[in-house]
């Protein structure tokens, strides 16, 4: 399992999971539900942009990206809405570990999306 343990991992990872989330709501002719994915995936590709100079190299701890695998199998209205609840546990569990404001407000504002 992978560690989620600075700025970039975290941002790289919430990056393909919005991607991951957009191929899929597509897959299952969810297209409002793919657009916003992919909106916030955009979002999340400026934050680590904008923000990259402003980090610190603190190692962040206690993160591993395998508690956060989606399960993209179950297709059902139950396990549309068990994804959308892991993706808000992620961005709930890595937005307080962030150490610059912009990017730790659009993380939490990726999980209320998810949370809706």
């Amino acid at each position: 399992m992978a560690s989620l343990n600075t700025f970039g991992a975290i941002l790289s990872h919430a990056i393909e999971l919005e991607a991951q989330l957009s191929d899929w709501y597509t897959r299952l002719g969810e297209a409002a539900k793919a657009r916003a994915a992919d909106k916030r995936r955009k979002k999340l590709e400026r934050v680590r942009r904008e923000n990259v100079v402003e980090i610190t190299l603190e190692p962040i701890e206690g993160l591993n990206a395998g508690h956060y695998a989606l399960d993209l199998n179950d297709e059902s209205a139950a396990g549309q809405a068990a994804v959308a609840q892991l993706a808000a546990r992620f961005y709930a569990d890595v937005a307080p570990k962030i150490n610059v404001r912009a990017a730790q407000r659009a993380l939490e504002r990726c999980g209320r999306e998810h949370s809706a």
